[in-house]
């Protein structure tokens, strides 16, 4: 019998609804809860497995107590079997790494993991090279290499590599950033180590990359075009990146760099929202949300623009998005198609097909848009 060790953070993501950039520390939680957030990550969980229902194979399932495992195992219908960690407080860090290195210790055949890059950096440190692992995303912050694209598509890997169908496995990064720098809009990305991930390039995602400076005169390009479809009756959502702040530089405002703004007759009238005051701001009105590419990735919904929800997503339509990226950004995913993760996988079937993306003045690229 193929044994399977989960180890959920069961606060993973709270912070990116309401504009926290991440979940950080117990000051950021806390600040995120008064915000009204609330947990993400036991519904990514479940539907990753969902993708076991029917599983023709007999596993053993090893979590931890509580809302680190526990809970979600059992309203999924298993019957596992609980560490020995400790019960009845506020789950850290430490309980990751004291999770992690138990699984290791009985030598699971694979470690699921749900969480963000922090997460992923607390495995790694307590595993390494030990286990084969694969992330379930439920974070804000999500660079790694070691994720799923979705939570569907984390559990459909899972069970492909315990059922044989998947046997390869490869090294992926696993990167954080500095969450204060990050709030302040400097993004110091670190590589801390590598973890074991089966090999499925369409359902695991790679490693972020950035943007160079020969881009530049096409970021102008791109500006110019948005600015210019910008109707008074409308209400301008703009998403996180250094793509979409060309816009807001354009204008000549002082928009955020990792936030969401919302721009009105050419002014700003939101500057770093979250998802509540993003509802408010858009409730009755047209809306137009500007989003943009995460370079060899390709996800455009669902990786640090959390705010940006299912709720105002359906209100909007597809028709009201607006993709921006650069032609290198594109060429950068190697004919792999945009993605979405927006928590709502009807929504994401919805979103899927195809898109036009502005790569520059009056310069476009119709490009796919998967969903599986």
């Amino acid at each position: 019998m193929k044994t399977v060790g989960l180890i959920v953070n069961p606060v993973a993501g709270m912070g990116g609804k309401v504009g926290l950039k991440g979940s950080d520390g117990p000051e950021v939680l806390r600040l995120a809860r008064e915000l009204g957030a609330t947990p993400e990550a036991p519904r990514r969980v479940s539907q990753a497995l969902a993708a076991f229902c029917g599983s023709r194979d007999r596993l053993q399932w090893i979590t931890c107590p509580g809302e680190m495992g526990e809970d979600i195992c059992r309203r999924a219908g298993l019957d596992p079997l609980i560490l020995s960690s400790a019960r009845g407080r506020e789950t850290t860090w430490e309980d990751t790494e004291r999770a992690a290195g138990e699984l290791l210790d009985r030598e699971v055949d694979l470690l699921l993991f749900a969480g963000g890059d922090g997460t992923a950096r607390n495995v790694c440190k307590a595993v390494g090279g030990g286990l084969v692992t694969l992330g379930i995303p439920a974070g804000v912050k999500i660079h790694s290499a070691v994720y799923a694209v979705t939570p569907r598509d984390a559990g459909e890997v899972a069970r492909g590599f315990l059922e044989g169908g998947l046997r390869s496995v490869r090294e992926g990064e696993v990167m954080d950033i500095d969450e204060e720098s990050f709030r302040q809009g400097v993004v110091e990305a670190r590589l801390y180590g590598y973890l074991r991930v089966p090999v499925e390039d369409r359902y695991v995602q790679r490693m972020k990359t950035g943007g160079v400076a020969s881009e530049a005169e096409a970021l102008a390009g791109m500006a110019e075009e948005v600015v210019e479809c910008m109707q008074e009756s409308e209400v301008f959502v703009i998403g996180p990146g250094t793509t979409t702040r060309a816009i807001t530089e354009r204008l000549g405002l002082s928009g955020t760099l990792l936030g969401v703004d919302v721009v009105c007759k050419r002014r700003l009238v939101g500057r770093d929202v979250s998802e509540r005051r993003l509802l408010e701001l858009t409730s009755g009105r047209r809306v137009r949300i500007v989003i943009t590419v995460i370079g060899g990735q390709g996800h455009i919904l669902g990786r640090g623009n959390q705010q940006i929800s299912p709720t105002l997503l359906r209100q909007v339509g597809k028709r009201g998005l607006l993709v921006v990226a650069t032609k290198e950004k594109l060429a950068s995913l190697g004919g792999r198609p945009l993605l979405v993760d927006t928590g709502d996988e009807a929504l994401n079937r919805e979103l899927s097909g195809y898109l036009r993306v502005t790569t520059g003045y009056q310069d476009y690229v119709v490009y796919r848009v998967g969903h599986r």
